[in-house]
């Protein structure tokens, strides 16, 4: 196998690593917002928050583009195509999976459990740390992977903001899409697109497991 084709994977493993944990904070805290919070607006930032998800991936990509393009309000970042661009556009794509995830792991939690904790004098802060946390972690474990899987498979977006670069911003689906335009490069393209379907399948099967887990664990608390 090429190392072409290796440099593909791994880049796409690297870019759904990074998805997962740099998505944790905002899929955590909007998931966690949208199960226990009541305010006024929930139901549009909810909405707001699913839109990457029925967007074509190419849109998000180009809005991402006029946001951090040199002419963008964020265009002093350098963002635009580069390793850091393919993070960008998995994971705002990604996102509305992430928070869909975590926010059923937390709605999964008996609130019970953190009206006990209150009662006994324990703040907000350690509810959530101490009882609701570890409760919906396997769920959130289970959403970082869906996340992940998906990032796995990100190509509008991708192309859009952070092009097709070797070594840098060629992933998966990047580079099947080269090697489908150049002569006898449909074995390397089949090549990865087995390696993507075993990744993508073994992170579902995984993503299962820990909800699974995540009810076996609720129903012995109880």
């Amino acid at each position: 196998m090429t190392p072409e084709l290796w440099t593909a994977v791994r880049l796409s493993l690297q870019v759904g690593v990074w998805v997962a944990l740099l998505g944790a904070p905002l899929a955590v805290g909007f998931g966690w917002l949208l199960a226990r919070g009541r305010f006024r607006g929930r139901t549009a930032l909810s909405a707001l928050l699913m839109v990457p998800l029925v967007l074509p991936p190419v849109v998000t990509g180009y809005l991402l583009l006029v946001a951090f393009g040199r002419s963008g309000p964020l265009g002093g970042l350098g963002v635009p195509f580069t390793f850091g661009a393919a993070v960008l556009a998995a994971g705002v794509v990604g996102l509305p999976l992430y928070v869909l995830a975590t926010r059923a792991a937390f709605e999964a939690v008996d609130p019970a459990y953190e009206e006990v904790a209150a009662t006994l004098g324990v703040s907000p802060a350690q509810v959530f740390l101490r009882v609701t946390l570890p409760l919906a972690a396997p769920g959130l474990a289970g959403g970082a992977l869906l996340a992940f899987a998906r990032a796995l498979g990100e190509f509008g977006a991708t192309a859009v903001i952070a092009g097709n670069v070797e070594g840098e911003t060629r992933t998966i689906p990047m580079a099947v899409y080269s090697l489908l335009a150049t002569p006898d490069g449909d074995r390397g393209a089949l090549w990865l697109a087995c390696a993507s379907v075993a990744m993508s399948v073994l992170a579902v099967i995984a993503y299962e497991w820990f909800r699974r887990r995540q009810r076996q664990r609720l129903e012995l608390d109880r």
